[in-house]
């Protein structure tokens, strides 16, 4: 385990061994408001020697950035002072923390019932293929949305966060750009392939350069998978991966976060190289892997009642030391178990926790 606790600097970013806590939406902020119980939570993970927190999804200042009253806001003087709390919180138990800015994009409705001023939107008013629940942007929209980006990670390092994490993965609004399915668009933000559907993310990622200097961390969030389509692929061959990758990184992405469901999967045949190793690779920035990392199953399942057994770090290690990634996302085990990385640093095993969906509703 040696390399896996071993400090990792990068600009803004000085954390004491490479593991990272992956962002998990856990839904305990009240009308978008962390509370003291949301500090807690995460200094918990800072004291059980986690190298970085990258916090749940927190929504940037547009109306119909969220789906869900209880996802935390990164806007509005109470929920920032809310996240000051967190801040100071995790510094004081010697973490480091980035949050994960996002924009859902077009979403379901909530299962409350509970709904957005305003309607969801998105590229093209549609969240995946066959379902529209929202309004197609207009440039303005885009626009705003890019500043209220640009906003939210200047109060990231207003109030003193070591990095920030851009949102662009998992079907939500960014990646609704990417998708072709959901990207129809016939102006500047569409276009037939990946590369001119990545507008967008440049732009976002270029404002956010713009508002936070160059000295500070960039995380972006990618994945290849989306909840409604789990074989779909973005790039599909390396050629369409460097075309994507590539112009993000000029734009002043720092490091890579590869969203996979399993780790150990290659991401394109005559390779066993997964997508943190094909980013790395492509742009040489440095990146994140995570995707079942410590448990036996995948996080989807998971969330649906399939619990998950501790499983052996054996592969990653072999990766990890090959020099494929840079760092490692940690998610439903350090959920569960807020001294997961203790005890793997001191070979307890033993006492390593699995996963249930119990875990889910509360904050450990």
């Amino acid at each position: 385990m040696t390399t896996l606790f071993e400090p990792f600097q990068l600009k803004s970013l000085n954390l004491r061994n490479r593991i990272v806590m992956a962002p998990m939406t856990r839904s305990f902020s009240p009308n978008g408001i962390p509370t003291a119980d949301v500090a807690t939570y995460y200094a918990k993970r800072a004291a059980g020697e986690v190298g970085l927190i990258l916090s749940e999804g927190t929504v940037i200042d547009r109306v119909a950035s969220s789906n869900d009253p209880n996802v935390p806001h990164f806007y509005g003087e109470q929920a920032l002072a809310g996240w000051q709390k967190v801040i100071r919180d995790v510094h004081a138990n010697g973490g480091s923390m980035g949050p994960q800015i996002w924009h859902m994009g077009v979403m379901d409705n909530h299962h409350s019932g509970w709904l957005p001023a305003e309607p969801f939107e998105g590229p093209s008013g549609s969240g995946r293929p066959g379902f529209t629940n929202g309004k197609a942007m207009t440039e303005q929209d885009i626009a705003n949305t890019i500043l209220a980006f640009g906003k939210a990670a200047a109060d990231a390092k207003r109030l003193g966060f070591d990095c920030v994490e851009i949102h662009g993965a998992h079907g939500y609004l960014i990646d609704q750009f990417f998708w072709e399915e959901t990207n129809d668009r016939t102006d500047a933000y569409g276009g037939k392939t990946l590369a001119e559907r990545s507008r967008f993310a440049i732009d976002v990622i270029k404002e956010v350069r713009k508002q936070v200097g160059e000295d500070f961390t960039i995380i972006l969030r990618l994945s290849q998978w989306k909840p409604s389509s789990y074989t779909s692929s973005l790039a599909k061959t390396p050629e369409e991966m460097e075309a994507w990758l590539n112009p993000l990184a000029d734009a002043g992405v720092d490091v890579f976060h590869c969203s996979q469901r399993r780790f150990w999967e290659p991401e394109f045949n005559g390779s066993d190289l997964n997508f943190a190793g094909w980013a790395k690779k492509i742009t040489g920035k440095a990146t994140i892997t995570v995707g079942s990392v410590g448990l036996s199953g995948e996080f989807l399942a998971a969330f649906n009642g399939e619990s998950s057994q501790p499983s052996s770090l054996e592969e990653l290690m072999r990766r990890l030391d090959r020099g494929d990634f840079d760092l490692v996302g940690v998610g439903r085990a350090l959920l569960a178990d807020p001294n997961w990385a203790e005890k793997i640093r001191d070979g307890r095993t033993v006492e390593l926790k699995g996963f249930s969906r119990d875990a889910l509703s509360q904050l450990v």
